[in-house]
């Protein structure tokens, strides 16, 4: 990392001008410039080991968590903390964290093409018998007793003892034989470091030609030489690598504060071109605190369930006030409720949680639905505890989101096989179904209300065997639970901040339409940041109908619509493709195995840190740790902030930089001599773009960050007038330092000694100036970024050390000023920054007079 601080283009410049000094016998310089290049190397190590110290604490963050039983009580534990003999459970989506020994493996598929080159994903079963702890010496193909660290599981579930972990595994077996690789740069760092070539080339053009029309007009060669290096030395930003890494690298480390993991630092600047994000429902938008509020039983019976969260406990009473309210684990005597309370256990994976240490409240370990089905089946009186014994589990078919429906098969004694499905309404209760009519009347019901409706059913069968031919075929409806999920709190708000950014929001769910349009009226999702006027129908789709209109309806409405229900995993992918078709960035949420290619199509991949699949993390370039929409928002705002951040330093380090060059090549025409010797600019460059460019990285969002459209993905970054402000700002600093210069000199002043101060000052004023591209540095305040204040006042302090401390006179030639020439480079070192107010109440003013404008045209008719 020391050494590539020497590999940059810019730097390499400095150290040829530090050999060319060297040759020509200035040693003075050559010290100077030796010494600013090892402290620029210094600031580069030091920010990018913070930087990497930052990314190693997101790496943390985002590390994997995994299910696990120990001593009976399952448990979530960072991947890390695995030992050799844990039992863990695996799902569907999850990334297997070390080598296990498979102990229960229903319907188990792996995908183990990281390891093996394999696509087709490989069926598993559990392990026959104990096996030695000797090496395995079986081809990875033929282990199929066996999963492997980092391969994926695409179907069924399982139980599995860890037999290695970390580098003791398959895996870490091959990483060892790969050498670390540095992350490759990102988009925008590729281009400016592209600007940094382009700056030093056209610097060593410059004084090439500098150099030539001099010595052709009569000056000494060496004189010019040294010019000629001066003007290179001051053409370059070179802290303009240090400024930028350490920009996204801590911007990340903000969002990772604000609960949004960044995985791919080039999601940190494309999140500031986002115009699409594309939202799940559930646990995004809403709290995923899922609670069971309603039950049918086809006996007629509506019920309302009490209770918080996933605590089992809380009243059942009928919806016609009859007295059958039920404490927790009080026996019930209505056979259909119990039934379908019995159902809503067995039919379930997750588990739950007692409160426990800090844990204040009762947890689901699993998904928030089924959890939400444990307590609705505790407080109808089920032994959730025990129903797993009485009712051993046989088989089951996991949920996927093409049936939509799980089905599990249990032992139920006397030789009957009891087999239990949940699922969407329209797809477990068929059309012939004697209670189809009733089931979808109440469903629908239920689900205009904002409510999540889920039915179960199940079948008897004599045989194992005949189970699993009809395990989803004729059977008995127990009833249907409505599951309330209300909206997280501040999520309408950023929405709606959301619209006024630019962005548009569009929900895709695998919920019920009805439920859908309940939600995203509430929330205002959608064209123009409401729901609530207009025709709601003709602006959702769902997923079957998607299907049977094709991609081609889809890429012509894309823009029409903001709601897709009953949408599946797989038709994320086409949505995705669908607005990027339009010129649109998108930003997609997922949580699933299936939504990985969308996620990986995506501009910014989202995935769920608290219920996602490790296979969606894996895929996704942002993990939202608390899965909250507002924390999109948030990310949002913070790409905007960097990649302004980023202007704001490049404007700054070149307009310094150009008024510099103007200095040197003007200066001669002026009849001054040498404007300002190498130690002199090396010492301005320090001093400038030191502790001041980096302050800038860290400034506060603009006022109006989140009230102006996106920018476009492909903006150079000079766009915006950024060049034209660059190249005006840089003239007009030079002609004041000139200025100053040739009054000075005809005055008999120490002139150079007033150049060198003028010159420092006026860019320091320049980067008080540029904290906003468009407010008042005045309305700003200091307490929004005192980094930069103090850094202004300690570089202050080093030009005044320079000037007056005699040792520093000798090393850059400089000469104590009067009072009197003090006030006058005050004075004079305030007009840059009083030109960029002005600009940019110009700006402000130009604006308004647009604004005002477009509101008159508005309103004609």
């Amino acid at each position: 990392m020391w050494v590539a601080q020497f590999t940059d283009t810019m730097i390499i410049v400095l150290m040829i001008a530090a050999i060319i000094t060297v040759f020509i016998g200035d040693h003075r310089d050559t010290a100077v410039i030796a010494g600013v290049v090892l402290l620029n190397a210094g600031l580069g190590f030091s920010q990018a080991r913070r930087a990497e110290r930052a990314m190693d604490s997101l790496r943390t963050l985002a590390a994997p968590t995994v299910n696990v039983i120990r001593g009976s009580t399952p448990m979530v534990v960072a991947q890390r903390e695995l030992v050799v003999g844990d039992v863990v459970v695996l799902d569907v989506g999850t990334v297997v964290p070390a080598d296990c020994r498979l102990v229960d493996a229903p319907n188990l598929r792996v995908n183990e093409a990281m390891l093996t080159g394999e696509s087709i994903p490989v069926e598993k079963r559990a392990a026959i018998g104990v096996l030695d702890a000797l090496p395995d010496r079986r081809p990875i193909s033929d282990r199929n007793d066996k999963v492997f660290m980092g391969t994926a599981v695409t179907s069924g579930r399982a139980v599995a003892i860890v037999e290695a972990i970390a580098m003791d595994t398959e895996l870490g077996g091959i990483a060892q034989s790969i050498d670390a690789q540095d992350a490759p740069a990102t988009p925008l760092q590729q281009r400016l470091a592209v600007l940094g070539r382009r700056i030093a080339y056209g610097a060593i053009g410059v004084c090439g030609v500098v150099f030539v029309v001099g010595v052709m007009a009569g000056e000494a060669p060496k004189r010019m030489l040294l010019a000629a290096v001066s003007l290179a030395v001051a053409a370059i930003p070179e802290s303009l690598p240090a400024v930028v890494t350490i920009s996204l690298a801590l911007g990340a480390q903000r969002m990772a504060a604000h609960h949004a993991i960044i995985r791919n630092l080039p999601a940190v600047e494309t999140l500031g071109s986002v115009t699409v994000i594309a939202t799940d429902k559930t646990g995004t938008l809403t709290q995923g605190r899922m609670v069971v509020t309603r039950a049918w039983t086809p006996n007629g019976t509506l019920w309302n369930v009490a209770g918080n969260g996933y605590a089992p406990e809380g009243n059942i009473t009928s919806r016609s006030g009859a007295s059958t309210s039920r404490d927790h684990q009080t026996p019930v005597d209505d056979d259909a409720l119990v039934a379908l309370a019995r159902a809503s256990a067995l039919c379930n994976d997750a588990a739950l949680q007692a409160p426990r240490g800090d844990q204040l409240d009762w947890e689901a370990i699993g998904d928030p639905t089924e959890g939400a089905l444990l307590a609705f089946a505790a407080k109808a009186g089920c032994d959730i505890s025990g129903i797993a014994n009485t009712y051993p589990r046989l088989g089951e078919v996991p949920f996927d989101s093409t049936r939509k429906a799980m089905t599990t098969v249990h032992d139920e004694g006397a030789g009957v096989v009891f087999a239990v499905t949940k699922g969407a309404v329209e797809v477990v209760v068929p059309a012939s179904s004697p209670a189809h009519a009733s089931v979808i009347e109440i469903a629908d019901a239920w689900a205009a209300d904002g409510m999540r409706v889920l039915v179960l059913s199940g079948s008897r069968h004599e045989s194992l065997a005949a189970a699993w031919d009809d395990h989803e075929g004729a059977r008995t409806i127990y009833g249907l639970v409505a599951l309330s999920d209300p909206a997280r709190e501040g999520v309408e708000a950023a929405i709606d901040a959301a619209h006024r950014a630019g962005i548009r929001t569009v929900m895709i769910t695998g919920d019920h339409p009805m439920t859908a349009l309940s939600i995203a009226r509430s929330l205002g999702v959608g064209v123009g940041g409401s729901t609530g006027s207009g025709s709601d129908d003709g602006r959702m789709i769902t997923g079957p109908a998607l299907a049977a209109e094709g991609g081609a309806h889809l890429a012509d409405h894309v823009e029409q619509i903001d709601v897709y229900a009953r949408a599946t995993s797989e038709q994320k992918l086409d949505i995705v493709e669908a607005w990027q078709a339009t010129g649109a960035v998108v930003a997609m949420t997922g949580d699933g195995v299936n939504d990985a290619p969308a996620l990986r199509r995506a501009d910014i991949g989202i995935a769920m840190g608290r219920n996602g699949t490790e296979v969606a993390k894996e895929a996704a370039d942002m993990v939202l740790a608390d899965d909250n929409f507002v924390t999109i928002v948030a990310a949002v705002e913070e790409g905007r902030r960097i990649y302004d951040n980023i202007r704001r330093f490049v404007q700054y380090g070149l307009t310094g930089g150009t008024a510099e060059v103007w200095v040197m090549i003007v200066a001669p025409f002026l009849g001054l001599p040498l404007a300002l010797l190498p130690a002199q600019i090396l010492f301005i460059n320090l001093l400038t773009h030191g502790l001041p460019g980096v302050a800038l990285g860290v400034e506060a969002a603009e006022p109006d960050a989140m009230a102006r459209p996106p920018r476009a993905a492909d903006e150079s970054i000079f766009g915006r007038g950024l060049w034209q402000r660059t190249l005006v700002g840089g003239m007009f600093m030079a002609a004041v330092s000139l200025g100053v210069a040739e009054w000075a000199y005809r005055s008999g002043r120490p002139w150079q000694t007033m150049l060198f101060s003028v010159l420092v000052l006026l860019q320091l004023g320049t980067a008080l100036a540029v904290r906003s591209e468009t407010a008042s540095t005045f309305t700003l305040g200091v307490a929004s970024n005192r980094f930069l204040v103090w850094s202004v006042v300690a570089m202050i302090g080093a030009q005044g050390a320079a000037v007056y401390v005699p040792g520093l006179q000798d090393l850059f030639a400089t000469t104590a000023l009067s009072l009197g020439d003090v006030a006058v480079v005050l004075i004079a070192s305030t007009a840059t920054f009083w030109f960029v107010e002005i600009d940019k109440l110009v700006g402000r003013r130009r604006a308004g007079r647009l604004s005002t404008r477009g509101g008159a045209a508005a309103v004609q008719p």
